[in-house]
């Protein structure tokens, strides 16, 4: 029961979905629900799923793939994009460890954040449109927990690189068996799709890979720039490796 409250506590975190009233809430189940990160990715990517499947019956691959982001930005609050944008306009324009942070806590979006998530939402999009439906489908109920897994990984591997946020909640360090438990809840979603023969190995095998590979060098960019992490961190390693998942699938089937 208390597991299943960690999980209702990291959805209601991370996505605009009520939970029920008897979950409570306590400052330390926080943290604690950060092993349930990837678990709240199932259900971004089963709502995005759906949303595309639906829509595909009605207009053009794209249209779908459009409204399918469009309830995954929705659903969400934008939180991951959000962070993605803060970091590019830190990254891009400061020049020293306290501006990037500076730059990333500025509520305003500049000039790097607003061209750097045009285009990741754009490139996202067509990778997505560029598939098949079953595909697609494949690739929004994988992408979105795998790159959460990402996102987990620097909960797990570095430290906090500011003494306050709104992610510090989840700041403390995680344990090896929590991030077990992270992998497990992908590792569940990734086999079922690869025996159903939703994607082939293969596709699966270059998209894992590219999202190990997007989330190392974004991890080790920001213990260079900045020493660790932030919350914009997080939602910037999500959003990339998401990307980079489509990217890979849609590489191997061509």
């Amino acid at each position: 029961m208390h597991q299943l409250r960690l999980f209702f506590i990291a959805l209601q975190f991370f996505t605009r979905l009520p939970i029920p009233r008897w979950v409570g809430f306590d400052p330390d189940w926080l943290h604690q629900s950060s092993r349930y990160f990837p678990a709240v990715g199932i259900v971004v990517g089963a709502v995005a799923a759906a949303v595309y499947a639906i829509a595909a019956l009605c207009w053009p691959p794209l249209v779908a793939v459009l409204l399918s982001t469009s309830a995954g930005i929705w659903l969400t609050g934008a939180f991951h994009e959000d962070g993605f944008a803060d970091a590019c306009d830190g990254l891009g324009g400061g020049m020293t460890r306290q501006r990037v942070l500076e730059i990333m806590t500025d509520s305003r979006i500049g000039a790097y954040g607003a061209i750097g998530i045009g285009l990741l939402l754009a490139l996202k999009c067509a990778a997505l449109a560029s598939m098949p439906v079953r595909s697609v489908l494949a690739a929004l109920l994988l992408a979105h927990p795998l790159s959460r897994l990402a996102a987990t990984a620097l909960i797990w591997r570095l430290d906090y690189a500011k003494s306050e946020g709104k992610s510090k909640p989840l700041a403390q360090r995680m344990s090896g068996a929590e991030f077990a438990v992270a992998t497990l809840s992908v590792l569940f979603v990734v086999a079922g799709a690869a025996i159903a023969g939703w994607l082939s190995w293969q596709a699966i095998t270059a998209g894992v890979a590219a999202v190990a590979l997007l989330a190392w060098w974004l991890a080790r960019k920001f213990v260079l720039r900045i020493g660790g992490y932030t919350g914009d961190c997080l939602g910037a390693v999500q959003q990339v490796t998401e990307a980079g998942f489509y990217l890979a699938v849609l590489a191997v089937a061509r």
